[in-house]
């Protein structure tokens, strides 16, 4: 879902970049259906915690993904993903000065980080299965596996447009107002970084 609605964003623009502009909010319609979408992700999110805090804890008498947490790891990634909001924000603003050379460094630089973070969740999942915490061990593991991962796709949906749009403004492609675009991928990424914050305080830190 997001991939469309940032592939919309990029073939919507005119020549002369009018055509996302005709909102009566003062945003453009593109970025204004970011927002929208980022809502209802709000909402998506807000019931797959909510679903996590009801059944957290919920793992009968074997082990649950809660013995098995690596916080260490965990933080790293986490600290990884954050530093990513960091690189994302120098590409949009090399986007707006239009400097395509730093904004295709940083925006790959912002891949390449949130790629990590999802290799240290696909290696966390790893290492669960092997302990025999999987999916549908417990109502609890169900919902970790559900909530977490639904995130970790949403990142690694966010990787693939980072690394679509390096290759948009490689090839000269992007219509219109190309710092609009990017800006916009940077709203999805800040999402799922924010996302992320609450994730970790509830799940890793917070003990059930």
């Amino acid at each position: 879902m997001a991939d469309i609605a940032v592939h919309e964003a990029v073939t919507s623009h005119d020549d002369h970049g009018a055509a996302g502009h005709g909102s009566i909010t003062g945003i453009s319609n593109n970025k204004l259906a970011m927002w929208l979408f980022l809502g209802s992700e709000c909402l998506l999110f807000g019931g797959l915690i909510s679903t996590y805090m009801l059944y957290r804890g919920r793992h009968g008498s074997g082990v649950g993904p809660a013995q098995l947490f690596d916080i260490p790891l965990t933080s790293v990634s986490s600290f990884v993903l954050l530093m990513s909001s960091l690189t994302m924000v120098m590409a949009v603003n090399s986007a707006k000065r239009k400097d395509d050379r730093n904004t295709n460094l940083w925006l790959t630089v912002t891949a390449l980080l949130g790629s990590l973070f999802v290799g240290a969740q696909v290696y966390e999942f790893t290492s669960f299965y092997h302990e025999g915490v999987g999916f549908t061990t417990s109502l609890f593991s169900s919902s970790f596996f559900t909530l977490t991962g639904f995130h970790g796709v949403h990142v690694s949906i966010g990787v693939i447009m980072l690394l679509a749009m390096v290759a948009i403004i490689s090839r000269n492609k992007v219509a219109g107002d190309k710092a609009e675009v990017v800006e916009m991928i940077g709203l999805y990424w800040h999402f799922v970084d924010v996302v992320w914050v609450v994730i970790f305080t509830l799940v890793y830190l917070i003990p059930a």
